[in-house]
């Protein structure tokens, strides 16, 4: 019987009709236009396009081109090859599997060498009133985030004589300040445990650090070690990187704007995670400063101490200061920092201390 068929090759829209032999060896199926050209296909490589429309018809390919095509108006012309049904492989997966992986590591590439560099770059050059500004706005932005609809934002302790307690202490660090340094200082109302740094010298504390320190020097230890990473320009690195790598996500997840940026960078800020380098250079600095205003620097030991023991590792102010290095080293580091033979003095008075342990009241 003559077999025939419609040969697409995958390059023309037009079909040739050709004529199917099988030579002796049946080892190709041999297909010849009326020109004379012909095309060979190997039997084992011959597969059955699934899903074909036609009730006698089918569509041959061959597994390793993904473009030609065979039809044949009767499948039982042909003989029944075993590997007719069998899945023709999608080609080039090994090259997709290459260009994934490397897309993959462009954007590690990316988020985790090329911003950070190019973060720290800006961070040393940003004009001071843009720093401000990016502080400020963020500040907003968080009061926004932990607000409600209902009360709008998170509300600021501004008691006037809680605030006046919190000026004479950082009145205490300021002559061991690098000159022309501006810091100002807000109070949360909110029952977290933490404390935390803006860009532009904008120090943030949450009611509930000040509830929870027992003495004006544990909070004085944690405003110093904010005030190391507004020295160092933490913030504005951290925000820097949080912003370049929403604007990569974006690119490849489509539009991330809007309020999940605010989020995001809100959970970021409040958050933060600073390099070890960075965390162990705040805790150097906030010794000094303490040992320079006459107050212990194992304060800040006495405080993640007595925080870790109440509330665990992972609460609160602890859980801010946690990540590098650990909360152990950091305590007997604080604890090494003390110098023997000092006598230490009141970071404010009692009465300071009384009027800022109600400053949200």
């Amino acid at each position: 019987m003559t077999r025939h068929g419609t040969y697409f090759d995958g390059d023309r829209a037009l079909g040739r009709a050709v004529t199917l032999t099988l030579p002796g060896d049946a080892k190709a199926l041999v297909m010849t236009d009326d020109t004379g050209d012909t095309v060979s296909w190997p039997i084992a490589g011959i597969r059955q396009v699934k899903d074909h429309a036609g009730a006698r018809d089918a569509v041959l390919r061959l597994k390793d081109d993904p473009l030609a095509r065979l039809y044949v108006q009767d499948l039982n012309d042909l003989p029944r090859w075993p590997h007719l049904q069998k899945s023709a492989p999608p080609k080039g997966r090994g090259r997709l599997a290459m260009w994934a992986a490397g897309a993959v590591a462009a954007v590690a590439l990316q988020i985790g060498v090329l911003i950070p560099l190019m973060a720290d770059q800006l961070a040393n050059i940003i004009p001071a009133r843009a720093e401000s500004a990016l502080g400020d706005a963020t500040f907003e932005q968080i009061r926004s985030a932990l607000g409600s609809d209902a009360l709008g934002p998170l509300g600021l302790c501004e008691d006037t004589q809680g605030h006046a307690a919190l000026t004479a202490m950082k009145a205490a660090f300021e002559p061991s300040m690098p000159e022309g340094t501006e810091v100002s200082v807000y109070v949360l109302n909110h029952p977290m445990i933490n404390a935390f740094a803006l860009p532009g010298g904008n120090v943030v504390f949450f009611r509930g650090l000040i509830d929870a320190a027992e003495t004006p020097e544990e909070v004085a230890a944690v405003f110093a070690h904010e005030l190391g990473h507004v020295v160092s320009r933490d913030p504005t690195r951290h925000a820097l990187r949080s912003a370049g790598s929403i604007g990569v996500l974006g690119l490849l997840f489509g539009d991330f704007a809007g309020g999940a940026v605010v989020l995001f960078l809100t959970e970021r800020l409040i958050d933060a995670h600073y390099s070890q380098a960075a965390e162990a250079a705040a805790d150097t600095f906030a010794y000094k400063l303490l040992e320079n205003a006459r107050v212990s620097p194992a304060a800040l030991g006495d405080m993640f101490e007595r925080l870790r023991a109440e509330h665990g590792d992972q609460s609160g102010v602890v859980a801010h200061f946690l990540t590098h290095p650990t909360l152990s080293d950091r305590i007997d580091a604080a604890r090494a920092a003390e110098p023997g033979g000092v006598t230490w003095d009141p970071i404010i008075t009692d009465a300071q201390w009384a009027d800022l342990q109600t400053i949200c009241d």
